[in-house]
């Protein structure tokens, strides 16, 4: 083989590499994620999407709609707070989207989802193998449709996401409603200095949209094996919030947790400790400066130990510290935490909300 063929093999297999591999996608929105590139008008008939491609940057499957927020016929209004346009799924209807990843990674992807008809719609989440049927039918917020986020680790560099409507109603154009699909890689956990908790001060979590946010419903480990705010465990029957400074007060940094589910909302850690040795828990707990008031108790527990602390929310976005001494039983110790009480906003009632948590420390005592 000539030294010109030998090179001529390089180059093509050199081609063939750059553009077979993808790049990583970076974090925020998915290509047309706020689905504003719409189909062509001649690909739709009313509001219905005619044409598995029609919709820009995805692939559609069954009834899907082109939505316009806003009052629409039969009385109904959709709200659209990112932008003017989402993506209805009909009877068994789905979207997908193939991503470029990072293999051996983990993600989480965060969107706003919120049923439009029938109390018993869902909504299904496939990415790389993972899945998860989303329970849609309690609504947290009323003021722009609910957030969640929904994890997974990737496999391969290219996944296929895809959201999928598993009903069948006597409407078929009946399912939930998507406003905006967004991504973020995780970055790996690492343990802080005077710290046993990983992640204690929940900065590192899903993606939050900058422009509009009720905050991010992460979702129970029962739907999600793999969970969007690294290190903690979503233990209960109803999910947790994620809020960020930019449109929730606080205690401290970028994130903190709102258990909105009352005793249906806990989230937990096991951390590594050594049994017989005495340890100091401590946390803050506060409201989120967004209307959730009334009496507010955020439960404790760690080995045999428990605490309750008391907080009288007037909705300013105040703040108090739990301490919690503890005496290690074995070589791992669950940290979990729960609120006593259901709450909801003063002035909106069909809006839930909860007791903040933040500021999770474990020390030697």
């Amino acid at each position: 083989m000539s030294f010109l063929t030998s090179l001529s093999i390089i180059l093509y297999l050199a081609h063939i590499s750059f553009h077979t591999t993808a790049i990583p996608t970076p974090d925020g929105m998915l290509p047309n994620g706020n689905f504003e590139l719409g189909p062509k008008p001649s690909n739709l008939k009313k509001t219905m999407i005619i044409g598995k491609y029609s919709l820009p940057k995805w692939e559609i499957k069954g009834i899907v709609e082109y939505i316009s927020g806003g009052p629409q016929p039969g009385g109904f209004y959709f709200a659209v707070p990112r932008g003017t346009h989402a993506a209805r799924l009909g009877n068994e209807a789905s979207i997908s989207q193939y991503v470029p990843v990072e293999a051996g990674s983990t993600y989480s992807l965060t969107f706003s989802a919120t049923r439009t008809c029938a109390q018993d719609e869902k909504l299904m989440v496939h990415a790389d193998g993972h899945s998860a049927e989303l329970p849609i039918q309690t609504l947290y917020s009323t003021d722009g449709g609910d957030t969640y986020a929904y994890a997974f680790k990737a496999i391969r560099s290219t996944v296929k996401v895809t959201f999928h409507n598993p009903g069948i109603q006597e409407d078929p154009t009946c399912g939930p409603l998507l406003d905006a699909i967004a991504i973020k890689k995780m970055p790996p956990l690492k343990y802080s200095a005077g710290n046993f908790v990983k992640n204690g001060n929940f900065e590192i979590g899903p993606y939050v949209f900058k422009n509009f946010s009720t905050g991010v419903l992460l979702l129970p480990k029962i739907h999600d094996i793999i969970s969007p705010l690294p290190g903690w465990i979503v233990e209960s029957l109803k999910p947790a919030k994620y809020v960020d400074s930019r449109h929730f007060n606080v205690p401290s940094g970028l994130s903190a947790i709102e258990l909105v589910g009352g005793r249906e909302t806990a989230i937990a850690q096991i951390i590594r400790t050594i049994p017989n040795k005495f340890y100091r828990l401590t946390f803050v707990i506060g409201d989120a400066r967004n209307g959730c008031h009334g009496s507010m108790m955020v439960e404790a527990f760690a080995a045999r130990e428990t605490v309750k602390v008391r907080h009288e929310s007037r909705g300013k976005g105040e703040f108090k510290t739990g301490v919690l001494k503890f005496k290690a039983i074995s070589n791992r110790t669950r940290l979990t935490f729960y609120s006593a009480f259901y709450h909801t906003k003063l002035h909106d009632y069909g809006h839930f909300c909860g007791p903040v948590l933040d500021d999770v420390k474990v020390w030697y005592y």
